[in-house]
């Protein structure tokens, strides 16, 4: 009993790391994920979307923390019951989800691993029949010995997740498992798979006031495009640096452009005030949420594969060539 014990705890313990860690590379990602969850389509308490992104950092850490507390068997009482918490509060979601088909993917793996709904209730009961077993086993769990005292690795887990959280959030996803990261072709990720299965890339149109430009510009070899999927919630100060930038990026060549869903007025306002070097194209605000975890963010093109993409930020570390 107590090897099967310390079997499933380690099966549990990494599980919920991984999942926190492929959410902790891009926490943005999971306030996207609860913004959909908290909306009136879906458990309809939209109050809690200004909440989204703090929510969904202290779940993401808390997942970590908990793997991590499991496995060097700190406070197992007080970790085991978190865990149940947890994952009936997961199993809660993803249920409802699945049987009312609110949201395709609950997110529980961040972009590393999609699951479909049922797949992700099926993959939350077992989970939680591990942790019941647990929850009657807990005295079998017994501390790790180590050189450091689990409390200590427990504190190092949540300092580093900290850190991690703010590295990204003030620049971009440390790890970007979505189909318009570095080196990845859009126009070969708008193919679709063999099963006949959604691209990874759809609904990726740029579009002026008469034409969709996405196939003429993934064609371009040296494209920069200005990303703000909402330019009312903007960082207003960042088009300072992103005028120098677009002035510097024109002399070399580059064909730049403005992307964003918001209505034209304001596009034409924040065109006109900064004096902004290009213009402006309408692209869906999922899709641009998608492309760059940054408002405004830059992404450079090369015959559709993403050569660069920064986070206003880091601006100035942009290679212009």
């Amino acid at each position: 009993m107590k090897l099967l014990v310390q079997i499933v705890r380690v099966i549990v313990g990494i599980l919920f790391i991984f999942s926190g860690f492929v959410k902790l590379v891009d926490p943005i990602g999971s306030q996207y994920k609860f913004e959909e969850y908290f909306s009136e389509s879906v458990l309809h308490i939209p109050f809690l979307i200004p909440y989204a992104l703090p929510f969904a950092i202290f779940l993401i850490i808390a997942e970590i923390i908990l793997g991590v507390a499991l496995l060097v068997g700190w406070k197992t009482k007080f970790t085991v019951k978190s865990l149940l918490f947890m994952v009936l509060f997961f199993l809660f979601l993803t249920g409802y989800s699945a049987y009312y088909d609110k949201v395709t993917d609950c997110g529980c793996f961040g972009d590393a691993i999609k699951l479909k709904p049922w797949e992700t209730f099926y993959k939350d009961v077992v989970l939680s029949i591990l942790i019941f077993f647990l929850s009657y086993k807990t005295k079998l769990i017994t501390p790790l010995k180590s050189k450091s005292s689990p409390g200590k690795v427990v504190l190092w887990s949540f300092l580093i997740s900290v850190f991690i959280t703010y590295y990204v959030l003030a620049h971009l996803p440390i790890i970007d498992f979505r189909p318009y990261a570095i080196g990845k072709n859009i126009s070969e990720g708008m193919e679709y798979p063999e099963d006949g299965s959604l691209p990874k890339v759809h609904d990726f149109m740029l579009e002026d006031s008469q034409n969709d430009l996405a196939p003429e510009i993934l064609k371009m070899e040296k494209v920069l495009l200005v990303i703000s999927y909402s330019l009312e919630k903007a960082d207003f100060k960042a088009f300072i640096e992103i005028k120098k930038m677009s002035d510097e990026a024109i002399k070399k060549g580059y064909k730049v452009y403005g992307v964003s869903a918001s209505f034209s007025d304001i596009l034409q306002l924040t065109k006109k005030k900064f004096d902004l070097p290009f213009e402006f194209l309408f692209c869906d605000e999922t899709t641009l949420k998608t492309m760059i975890r940054a408002n405004p963010g830059i992404i450079i093109l090369n015959k559709g594969t993403v050569v660069d993409k920064k986070n206003w930020n880091d601006i100035d570390d942009l290679k212009l060539e």
